[in-house]
């Protein structure tokens, strides 16, 4: 395939100016739903390079990106920087730091997928670095655009429940044959377990409601499903988390891969009343079942699905509300266009990856 023509103008969006030319490092389910789906609908942006080194992923992201073009080594964005101006990292952690490093020094914007990096200090080298070299830096926080999260944003904007005095929150399935591909192996070390996996997705959340934590107790534990004892050194399949924050509220955080009944995504306690919510953001459901961002109705919540609400006498619904992971894109594109903060402070990721350390040090997993 010839070489991409970095004179080549492509067409302007609707405001006129020129798409951002991005590439795409990894195209598993992140690069290829939660990112590749929604730079594809984004007149902001043009696909212009995926990286994967699997056949069938390579097939299906020439499918999605007929005009990308597809190579193996994540770290060819090198060689072609010119004809690009923002990378995505969607690879597993381990290589997060290293390709972020490497986009960066070739003078490209990078996004980098969470867990931003195996641990703070490294997240914190590399915030140091975009700025030393005049690059935007931004993690992928898209859990701050789940249709439950923004309607309890709202309940707590308007003082719905009074004063939040306990935040319960769940990331909860049952796959008791252990996770697949570099999930199953992969140590702590290397952004392995069910704390690194979902951990940033529910600390963020935790933070951005209530603010900063000053106390941390964890439990996190390796959970057998036979009779074979698991190894030593493997991550954690079940995490309880409880946060205490400055505000005063507490946070209750559960991960399991081990729930074959799911307990509430969400139970917010305060003054006023309580509001709870099950199930989960319908966005990855309706992207894997093949629909696209642009789709009517996309990221709307169904009607079961909505919160309830209690002010101690019955239960009343809250309208269902409709997740954004697309609105990422749209403020990253605002703010690498003129100059204006990105839409996820790498910074908090950094604090986040702090929690997650603290977790791990608090409490060693325990088998059983």
């Amino acid at each position: 395939m010839p070489p991409l023509d970095p004179t080549a103008q492509s067409a302007p969006d609707a405001g006129g100016q020129p798409p951002i030319r991005t590439a795409i490092l990894g195209y598993g389910v992140a690069g290829r739903f939660f990112h590749g789906a929604f730079l594809r609908v984004d007149p902001a942006y043009e696909v212009a390079l995926i990286s994967t080194g699997d056949p069938e992923r390579a097939a299906q992201a020439r499918a999605d990106h007929p005009s990308a073009r597809i190579v193996a080594d994540p770290q060819e964005i090198a060689a072609h920087a010119a004809e690009l101006d923002l990378v995505v990292v969607a690879t597993p952690p381990a290589s997060h730091v290293e390709l972020a490093r490497l986009a960066l020094r070739s003078g490209l914007d990078v996004v980098v997928d969470k867990p931003f990096a195996p641990t703070s200090a490294d997240g914190a080298a590399l915030i140091a670095e975009a700025a030393s070299l005049g690059r935007r830096l931004s993690v992928f926080q898209n859990r701050r655009y789940d249709a439950d999260f923004l309607t309890l944003q709202g309940l707590l904007a308007d003082g719905t429940l009074g004063d939040v005095h306990t935040f319960e929150s769940r990331f909860e399935w049952w796959k008791p044959s252990g996770e697949r591909a570099w999930k199953a192996t992969a140590p702590v070390s290397e952004g392995g377990g069910i704390l690194f996996d979902l951990g940033p997705h529910l600390i963020d959340q935790a933070v951005q409601l209530f603010g900063p934590v000053t106390e941390l107790e964890a439990s996190l534990r390796r959970v057998a499903v036979d009779a074979t004892p698991p190894p030593e050194d493997a991550p954690e399949n079940v995490a309880h988390l409880v946060l205490t924050h400055a505000s005063g509220v507490q946070s209750q955080l559960t991960m399991s891969s081990l729930a074959a009944l799911e307990g509430p995504r969400f139970h917010v306690s305060g003054t006023a009343g309580a509001w709870r919510s099950h199930g989960k953001d319908p966005q990855e459901a309706a992207l894997r079942a093949g629909n696209l961002p642009d789709a009517p109705g996309f990221g709307r919540e169904p009607e079961e699905l909505a919160g309830e609400l209690s002010r101690g006498g019955e239960l009343s619904r809250t309208e269902p509300g409709t997740g954004d992971y697309g609105a990422f894109y749209r403020l990253l594109a605002d703010a690498l266009r003129t100059g204006g903060p990105v839409p996820v402070d790498p910074q908090d990721s950094v604090d986040v990856l702090a929690l997650i350390e603290d977790a791990h040090c608090a409490a060693r997993p325990a088998h059983s």
